[in-house]
């Protein structure tokens, strides 16, 4: 499946304090997934291999690192957990980095929250206003994230340009 979405991922001191401020939307809560990405060298854009109890898929995606709200085009494939997939990667590719992180995840309509904690990182919001259909205009998109951004009063200097597996 192939989407585009326009997100932004900030640094918060406490990402629980913003997951109160999106209870009180009643969005749906999707879980509490243990996920492990595991980033694998690609020639083109990002590719990682994400195993938890809630999300189990094989991604590619493309997007700048801009310190803002910023566009991404995703190829993302659901596994089976356990599938040989990472065996084959890991041969064929190598490994280039692997992240770990207790991510709560909710949806309002199209658009994706998580709530990350990370060893060593800390905590984190990430939005992704999401285009599964390729109809929303790009400025809805964005339109959506910074409307969120304000309602948890994120500032600009709190939106992290880099990946995690930038980051680790």
């Amino acid at each position: 499946m192939a989407f585009t979405n326009f997100e932004f991922k900030a640094s918060v001191k406490n990402c629980d304090i913003h997951e109160k401020q999106l209870l009180k939307l009643h969005p749906k809560f999707a879980g509490e997934d243990h996920q492990t990405d595991t980033y694998f060298h690609s020639e083109s854009g990002r590719l990682k291999l994400r195993e938890g109890n809630v999300e189990n898929a094989l991604i590619l995606y493309h997007r700048s690192d801009d310190r803002k709200a910023r566009e991404s085009k995703v190829v993302l494939q659901e596994i089976p957990p356990d599938s040989r997939i990472k065996e084959i990667l890991t041969v064929s590719n190598g490994v280039w980095t692997v992240v770990k992180k207790i991510r709560r995840i909710y949806f309002i309509e199209n658009v994706k929250f998580h709530f990350d904690k990370l060893d060593k990182l800390g905590d984190f919001v990430e939005v992704e206003a999401i285009d599964r259909r390729g109809n929303t205009p790009v400025v809805q998109l964005r339109n959506q994230c910074d409307y969120y951004r304000n309602l948890f009063g994120i500032n600009a200097n709190q939106i992290s340009a880099e990946s995690y597996s930038d980051m680790i």
